[in-house]
């Protein structure tokens, strides 16, 4: 169940009860799956420096960022999305050239018109693939977000080659719809980056999809 209170922001919302059981049993079954494929779990900054994204994000995202100063006058923001921070981490592990598997799920912020499956407040569920060990890594990643996906229904549609509206995305991505949800049908996008890969899906839409 959703409950509102007064002055709320737009665009949040506070769940309770079943909802949120719901939830967790989907969350928990995600978890399992993509630990079952060698993923190890990652817990980023809600807040981080304005200029990660500058260079990264595409317009739209940098135009719907929440940006603010801190005392000491440096510009940051809440983080709008979890790759461009993976990617900062992943320098670590580049001179290793040896494969990393990290999953998220984390809280995100992007100034949008709220609407029926889009929030100003929002999770995603992230897996990033760090120095690929496997030419068709691209391939794994797309069959293991289409199983994650089909934990909460069998009605999605693959587009297996998509152009990323992110800036650090280095050749066609993928994207994974539910017809269900109409003109916000969109529940994962992913791509490849430089020395990476991975996928985010939108759990509070993936939340929205039924089985038949």
């Amino acid at each position: 169940m959703e409950y509102k209170i007064e002055q709320q922001s737009r665009g949040t919302r506070i769940l309770f009860g079943d909802e949120v059981k719901e939830r967790q049993v989907i969350l928990n079954q995600m978890i399992a799956t993509v630990e079952s494929y060698g993923f190890q779990g990652i817990i980023l900054p809600s807040i981080e420096p304005q200029e990660l994204y500058v260079d990264k994000a595409g317009e739209e995202v940098l135009n719907q960022m929440y940006v603010f100063n801190d005392k000491k006058g440096r510009q940051l923001c809440l983080r709008p999305e979890g790759t461009a921070t993976v990617q900062q981490i992943a320098k670590h592990f580049w001179q290793s050239k040896k494969e990393v598997r990290v999953w998220y799920f984390e809280k995100c912020w992007r100034y949008e018109r709220p609407q029926k499956g889009r929030y100003r407040e929002f999770w995603q569920f992230g897996c990033e693939v760090i120095n690929p060990a496997t030419e068709f890594i691209k391939e794994e990643l797309i069959d293991i977000a289409s199983e994650l996906c089909k934990l909460k229904t069998n009605d999605i549609l693959v587009d297996y080659s998509v152009k990323r509206g992110l800036n650090y995305y280095t050749e066609e991505g993928f994207e994974i719809r539910c017809k269900q949800l109409g003109s916000q049908e969109q529940i994962c996008g992913g791509g490849s980056y430089e020395k990476g890969i991975g996928f985010a899906i939108g759990f509070d839409r993936l939340m929205l999809c039924k089985n038949k």
